[in-house]
């Protein structure tokens, strides 16, 4: 070893402990401040106020993304020394619903896996849990149905976003030629959006749709001359060979998840509101619907329609806005709002994704 080499190892041995030091010294901030909280200890605004600062400070080498990521982890170890956070998601384990929740909580949250999403919404509910994430579209499949559905139905309020880019692996219990595989299991979606590379690389084998990838994980460590389709951590969870990486049809494939609490997040300075309109039965009143928004420079991101089920022929509107209800020019919209629309339900206001 040159002398160099030793002088900057002990350089890094020392930032080190000076890190381990600071780190500590704030988690002892951490749980003054969680000692002086009355309710509920997660606050999403704050956290993305704190991910949005280390952005902007951030001054290299490390990324903006990973440098936000490792505050993401200090926060949540921080609040896992009060009381871990309970989220559900859609498991079961090594689904993308799962990165989704350890990339919004970070590693001290405990995570619970429920079998369907109407599970994720009553485990909330019924306070088992504190927070559930649920998938509510993709870039290139669109809405999730039975996410959007449930929505007018539940007391829940929006209180996040997580957007969660899509990498698809062709995975198996061992390695195996492409022309020996006779079946690939993963969930409809997953195999839609690998339609082009399946047809070009397996066109002989069988295509399973199974409830999720996870699924499809299990299914294929189990059964021979057989694959899946799913992501790297269903792949480590059930000690599968990675047999094709990124087989994505649409290189730019991503998921947006939304979290679930009864929590209603106060301004953070970059936030988006949620709703859910129905228009009253007359010529234009779709159109009038949207005019409180434009007439009041509110941005519109989502525009989306959904049978209502409760008539034939009737449709609920999904809505996103930038902004919070309690900017002015939001608030003067959604006013307006209620004296056209049919129907009005804000489903929450929330901190805009940071990572």
């Amino acid at each position: 070893m040159t002398a160099d080499l030793q002088k900057l190892r002990q350089q890094i041995d020392a930032l080190d402990a000076e890190i381990l030091q600071k780190l500590n010294e704030r988690a002892a901030f951490a749980r003054k401040v969680g000692s002086l909280k009355v309710g509920q200890a997660y606050r999403p605004e704050r956290e993305a106020e704190v991910l949005l600062r280390i952005k902007q400070l951030n001054q290299g080498p490390l990324p903006d993304e990973v440098a936000a990521r490792l505050f993401r982890e200090i926060m949540s170890a921080c609040l896992a020394l009060e009381r871990p956070i309970t989220v559900s998601y859609l498991g079961p384990q090594g689904t993308f619903s799962e990165l989704a929740a350890k990339k919004h909580f970070g590693e001290g949250a405990e995570l619970k896996p429920q079998g369907s999403i109407d599970e994720v919404y009553r485990s909330v509910e019924s306070n088992a849990c504190d927070f559930g994430v649920i998938p509510v579209e993709n870039s290139t499949e669109g809405a999730v149905g039975r996410s959007l559905d449930l929505m007018p139905q539940t007391p829940l309020k929006i209180c996040g976003e997580v957007l969660v880019r899509i990498h698809h692996h062709l995975m198996a219990s061992a390695p195996l030629p492409y022309d020996t595989i006779l079946k690939v299991f993963s969930h409809g979606q997953s195999l839609a959006q690998c339609h082009e590379w399946l047809n070009s690389n397996l066109p002989k084998a069988e295509r399973i749709a199974v409830a999720s990838n996870a699924e499809a994980a299990r299914r294929a460590s189990l059964e021979p001359f057989t694959a899946a389709v799913a992501g790297e951590m269903a792949a480590a969870h059930y000690g599968l060979s990675v047999l094709a990486s990124n087989i994505e049809d649409e290189p730019n494939n991503t998921t947006r998840f939304l979290v679930l609490g009864t929590y209603e997040p106060k301004l953070s300075g970059r936030d988006k509101t949620s709703l859910v309109l129905s228009a009253a039965n007359r010529s234009g009143a779709v159109y009038e619907m949207l005019t409180p928004f434009a007439q009041r420079g509110v941005s519109m991101s989502k525009f989306e329609s959904r049978p209502s089920k409760l008539a034939i022929w009737e449709y609920l509107f999904f809505v996103d806005i930038e902004g919070h209800v309690e900017n002015q020019n939001v608030a003067d919209a959604l006013a307006e709002l209620r004296k056209i629309a049919g129907y009005v339900k804000v489903l929450g206001s929330y901190p805009a994704a940071v990572i």
